[in-house]
């Protein structure tokens, strides 16, 4: 094994550990709760802990979709209309019918596609432009691995909401 294939293979490894914390801590603000406790609001803000880790499970196909396919499978979100963003809207939410079990096996399909790229992709480096939207600076480029470490942060800071979220439920904490 070189020098290069001991980094490459140390990086994945690291994004890999990464990921899965941050996904750990997500998922544990829901354990034990039941469907309804998983959909209920309990901050100023419209985020439930079920609509979370559904936003969060988007996230994740949506930038997996970027790595392999580029910017048009996110689509132009300048084009958006009304309709389009109540739809975006309703992954914040438990809809009828969703439970909290399937929540999460969606997302563990997304976080299983999603670490299959790291370890399968056959250059970190491999870029594409971002798509079209208000959030981005014009005519950006990011790289799989950059994508990957967004995916972390992107997680992280939900697992943060969720907790606040959990913890105005029930009292139950993630940590501490």
């Amino acid at each position: 094994m070189t020098v290069n294939e001991l980094t490459i293979t140390r990086e994945r490894a690291d994004l890999l550990e990464m990921l899965a914390k941050q996904r750990h801590f997500l998922r544990f603000t829901t354990r034990d709760l039941t469907d309804e406790q998983a959909g209920l609001r309990t901050t100023a803000s419209e985020l439930c802990l079920g609509g979370l880790i559904k936003h969060v499970t988007s996230v994740e196909r949506n930038w997996a979709d970027f790595i392999v396919n580029g910017p048009s499978a996110m689509g132009d979100f300048t084009t958006m209309t009304e309709a389009d963003w109540a739809k975006r809207a309703d992954e914040f939410r438990m809809l009828p019918g969703e439970t909290l079990a399937g929540v999460l096996a969606a997302y563990e399909e997304a976080a299983s596609r999603t670490d299959e790229l790291v370890v399968s992709l056959p250059d970190l480096d491999a870029d594409q432009p971002l798509p079209k939207a208000p959030w981005f600076d014009g005519d950006v480029r990011w790289s799989a691995r950059r994508v990957f470490m967004h995916i972390v942060a992107e997680t992280a800071q939900h697992a943060g909401h969720a907790d606040i979220i959990r913890e105005s439920l029930d009292g139950a904490k993630s940590m501490g």
